[in-house]
C-alpha cells in the first residue's frame, strides 16, 4: 500500500468520533489502582469520600477543572463507584431550560451523583435554579404567571453534583462557591503516561516495547486522551504497514506522518507559533489577531493550543498579548531576532 493511502486511512479513522468514544470508554480506569497520576487530587478526594461514608452522607459537591483529556470524567465515575452510587451524566449545553434541570433532579435518588460536563456553559436561568438545589437540596418551581404566580418548593434527596470545566474563570462566583471540593487536574508526567499507555496496549492486545511506549509518552502533550489516540493511530499504521509489533522506528514513522513532532506539537501548534514569529515579529500580539491569522476559533486556541505551549514555555501571556519565547524559535529552528538576543543578554 502506498504511503498516501496509508496516511488517508489513518487520518480517516482519526475522524471516527464514535469509535474513539468506545475506545476511551473501554480503556477508562475501572478502579483507583488503574488511575495513574494526579496523586494529590486522588488522595484528597478519597479522604472526602471516606469522611462522607463515615457520616453516611452524600459527598460534597465537587468541581474538577483543567485542560481537556486529563481524566475529569473518569474521576467522576470512580467517585460514584467508591460511594456505591448511581451516576447520571449530562453537560451544560444539554440543559437548555430550568424544566430540563428539574426533570433530572427530581429523578435522582439519595446519594446519586449528577456529573455536569462543561458546567461553565450552563445558561443563567438554569444556573440560578441550581443554587437552592445544591445548597438546600430543594427545587423552587414557579406555578402560574403574572400576579397569580406562586412558588412551590420541592424537597430533593441528598445528592452530589460533580462539575467539570476547562475554563473555571467563566464560572460565576455564586456557582463556584457552592462546590465544597475544588481540584485542578494538571498535565501528566511522562512516567505516568507510560503506565497508561502500557495498560491500554495490554487491553488492546497490541504488542509494544518500552522504547515505543516512551516515544508515544513524549509526544502526548502530558495528556492521557492524546496518548491513547496516538497509540491507536500507531496501531493502525503498523497493522497496515507491517502487521507486526509496535517498534520505536515504526512509531516515529506513524507520528511523523501525522505531523506530531518529538515534543507533541501538531500542525495547529506550529501554525500558531509561526503566525506569532513570522507574521507578527514574535509578538506581543492579541489573541483575536492570531485567531484571524490562522483562521482558528478563539476558544480552541485558549482551551486546546495555548495551555500546553504555556506549560512547556514556548509562549508567554503579557498585558499586550502573546509572545513567542526563545525556546519556540529554537524548536522551530528559526533564528532569533537581534532584539530578542539583546534582551537575553541584559
Amino acid at each position: 500500500m502506498k504511503k498516501n493511502e496509508i496516511k488517508n486511512k489513518v487520518k480517516n479513522e482519526a475522524e471516527e468520533t464514535p469509535e474513539e468514544e468506545v475506545l476511551f470508554t473501554s480503556l477508562r480506569a475501572k478502579d483507583w489502582k488503574e488511575f495513574y497520576g494526579q496523586k494529590k487530587v486522588k488522595e484528597a478526594i478519597r479522604i472526602a469520600i471516606a469522611a462522607a461514608k463515615k457520616r453516611k452522607e452524600a459527598i460534597e459537591h465537587i468541581l474538577l477543572y483543567g485542560p481537556p483529556g486529563l481524566g475529569k470524567t473518569t474521576l467522576s465515575h470512580l467517585i460514584a463507584k467508591e460511594m456505591g452510587s448511581n451516576i447520571r451524566v449530562t453537560s451544560g449545553p444539554a440543559i437548555e431550560r430550568a424544566g430540563d434541570l428539574a426533570s433530572i433532579l427530581t429523578n435522582l435518588e439519595k446519594g446519586d451523583i449528577l456529573f455536569i460536563d462543561e458546567v461553565h456553559r450552563l445558561n443563567k436561568v438554569v444556573e440560578e435554579t441550581l443554587y437552592p438545589a445544591m445548597e438546600d437540596y430543594a427545587l423552587d418551581i414557579i406555578i402560574g404567571k403574572g400576579p397569580s404566580a406562586r412558588t412551590l418548593r420541592l424537597d430533593l434527596p441528598q445528592f452530589t453534583i460533580i462539575g467539570a470545566t476547562t475554563r473555571i474563570g467563566l464560572l460565576s462566583a455564586p456557582l463556584r462557591d457552592r462546590f465544597g471540593v475544588v481540584h485542578r487536574l494538571s498535565f501528566y508526567d511522562p512516567k505516568d503516561l507510560e503506565e497508561i499507555i502500557e495498560k491500554a496496549a495490554t487491553k488492546l492486545k497490541v504488542p509494544i516495547d518500552k522504547d515505543s511506549v516512551l516515544e508515544i509518552a513524549k509526544r502526548a502533550r502530558g495528556t492521557p486522551r492524546i496518548a491513547l489516540k496516538l497509540l491507536k493511530r500507531a496501531r493502525d499504521y503498523v497493522q497496515v504497514k507491517s502487521e507486526g509489533k509496535l517498534t520505536k522506528s515504526l512509531i516515529k514513522e506513524a507520528l511523523d506522518m501525522l505531523e506530531v513532532d518529538e515534543v507533541g506539537l501538531d500542525s495547529s501548534d506550529v501554525r500558531y507559533l509561526k503566525a506569532i514569529i513570522e507574521k507578527h515579529s514574535g509578538g506581543p500580539v492579541g489573541i483575536e489577531t492570531i485567531a484571524s491569522t490562522i483562521s482558528e476559533d478563539i476558544g480552541t486556541i485558549e482551551e486546546v493550543i495555548e495551555p500546553y505551549l504555556l506549560q512547556i514555555g514556548f509562549i508567554k501571556k503579557t498585558t499586550r498579548g502573546r509572545v513567542a519565547t526563545p525556546a519556540a524559535y529554537q524548536h522551530l529552528k528559526i533564528n532569533l531576532p537581534k532584539q530578542i538576543k539583546q534582551d537575553k543578554l541584559i
